[in-house]
C-alpha cells in the first residue's frame, strides 16, 4: 500500500497539460464547494482526480488508453465495486473544451448526491 502512495505523491510532477488545466478548475472547491484531490490512491489503483464525499473519480486519458480499453473497464468495475463512479474524459478534450468537462462533472455532482449521514440519535 505505501508504495501505491509514494507513486501518487510522485505523479503529479510528470502531470500532463490536460491533467494540469483541468486541475486548475477542480482545485480550491471551485466546483460548487466539492474539495477535489488528485493523484488518488484508492486501492491497488491511483486516480487522477476524486471527490471522496461524492464518491466520484475523473480520469484524463491519453492516446495511450485508446489500447488500454480493457483495463480502463476492469478499472472502472473495481471502483464502482467500492462505491465509485467514474468519468473519462480525452485530453484533447479538456485542452479544447474546458467548459464542458466542468459541466459534465457539475452534472454528475448534482445527479448523485452524496449519500446522507444517518440521523443523529439511532435508526
Amino acid at each position: 500500500m505505501f508504495g501505491d502512495i509514494e507513486n501518487a505523491r510522485r505523479l503529479p510532477k510528470g502531470a500532463t497539460d490536460a491533467e494540469r488545466k483541468l486541475w486548475s478548475a477542480l482545485r480550491q472547491r471551485q466546483i460548487g464547494g466539492f474539495k477535489f484531490r488528485r493523484q488518488v490512491p484508492i486501492g491497488d489503483f491511483v486516480a487522477d482526480f476524486a471527490c471522496l464525499h461524492a464518491r466520484l473519480v475523473i480520469e484524463v486519458d491519453g492516446g495511450q488508453h485508446d489500447v488500454e480499453r480493457e483495463k480502463d473497464a476492469a478499472r472502472t468495475a473495481r471502483l464502482n465495486a467500492r462505491g465509485y463512479r467514474v468519468i473519462r474524459f480525452w485530453n484533447n478534450d479538456v485542452l479544447t473544451n474546458l467548459d464542458g468537462v466542468v459541466r459534465t462533472i457539475v452534472t454528475a455532482l448534482h445527479d448523485h448526491p452524496p449519500p446522507q449521514p444517518p440521523p443523529q440519535g439511532g435508526r
